[in-house]
């Protein structure tokens, strides 16, 4: 084989596993859509673009869905420019022309507030989230935006599971979706079935202007960087674990548990009738190892009908 003919082969299968990549993520997001009622006629979707790949791929891959949905929605992408210093503001308002977005803008010094109210060494996330959040809630009322869609994974959630458990004494992760607390403004993540390391070759592929946060990537022992850390040698060690546990997330069983407020544990009394979820502690309990995630996991595996993926009516063109 030629040296040219080996350069088409392997372009060719670049090409392909690329093609497969964006098939992947982009049913994955369409089944979190659809699973979650994410995203219905007429809404207007506010993006948070952080200059991320995980924003860049979630505005990329709705941008995407919403040429062929079936249903009509609006999209806005919005970056908060918090004033970091050395923060590169010509990258985003030139990439989102470039791709034709309507999209805003929002300069807040949130850093000096930051620095200012939080002393030296200590984590910065929680303040700066608050304070971002509720510039998010504002410019969301402004633009008439009926729903927030935010870039967090499957990864992200089950690291904030495992920091809730371990420090916060919680069995809670991040929903797909949820209300804001003050019960104004629908929050959705429409990444929520996507792995981190998809995310991760998708924004290579697609060569997004990835924009590093300096504010709270730099800090050092972060609790969110250890656990992840050991979440990730947990995939490399037993592959198929996180797939495993993300289902245990949609696979709640609140009989076995101990929280009071989701069972009647007060009020449970025994009978002659057969009790769902009741006690196997007799019986052999069988754990089967989880299938491991291989590329092909959903591009190629049937599915059922996924309505934001079913492409519209084609419209006929009038003139030119």
């Amino acid at each position: 084989m030629s040296d040219i003919q080996t350069l088409d082969a392997k372009a060719q299968k670049a090409l392909f596993e690329a093609n497969k990549l964006a098939k992947r993520l982009r049913h994955h997001v369409g089944d979190a859509i659809n699973d979650f009622n994410m995203i219905e006629q007429g809404d207007r979707v506010m993006v948070c673009l952080s200059g991320g790949k995980d924003s860049f791929a979630l505005l990329d891959i709705l941008l995407g869905l919403q040429k062929s949905a079936p249903i009509d929605f609006s999209i806005v992408a919005v970056n908060l420019d918090q004033k970091q210093p050395g923060f590169p503001e010509h990258v985003l308002p030139e990439y989102l022309t470039s791709i034709g977005v309507e999209y805003r803008i929002v300069e807040e010094d949130t850093y000096s507030i930051v620095k200012r109210v939080i002393p030296e060494g200590k984590t910065t996330c929680s303040l700066c989230s608050r304070l971002r959040r509720g510039i998010l809630y504002r410019v969301a009322d402004e633009l008439g935006a009926t729903k927030i869609a935010l870039g967090h994974h499957r990864d992200d959630m089950l690291h904030t599971l495992f920091l809730n458990m371990f420090y916060g004494g919680k069995l809670k992760s991040m929903p797909p979706k949820l209300v804001s607390d003050d019960g104004r403004h629908m929050v959705i993540r429409p990444l929520a079935y996507c792995r981190e390391k998809d995310l991760e070759r998708y924004a290579k592929l697609r060569e997004f202007p990835i924009i590093p946060c300096n504010l709270c990537g730099s800090q050092p022992n972060l609790q969110r960087q250890v656990v992840k850390e050991m979440v990730n040698d947990w995939d490399k060690r037993f592959p198929g674990r996180l797939e495993s546990m993300f289902r245990a997330l949609q696979n709640v069983v609140p009989s076995h548990l101990a929280d009071t407020g989701l069972f009647d544990f007060a009020g449970l009394k025994t009978g002659d009738a057969p009790f769902a979820d009741g006690d196997t502690a007799f019986d052999k309990e069988e754990f089967r190892d989880p299938p491991l995630p291989g590329d092909d996991e959903l591009a190629d595996a049937p599915r059922r009908t996924i309505s934001i993926l079913d492409s519209r009516p084609k419209e006929t063109s009038c003139g030119g």
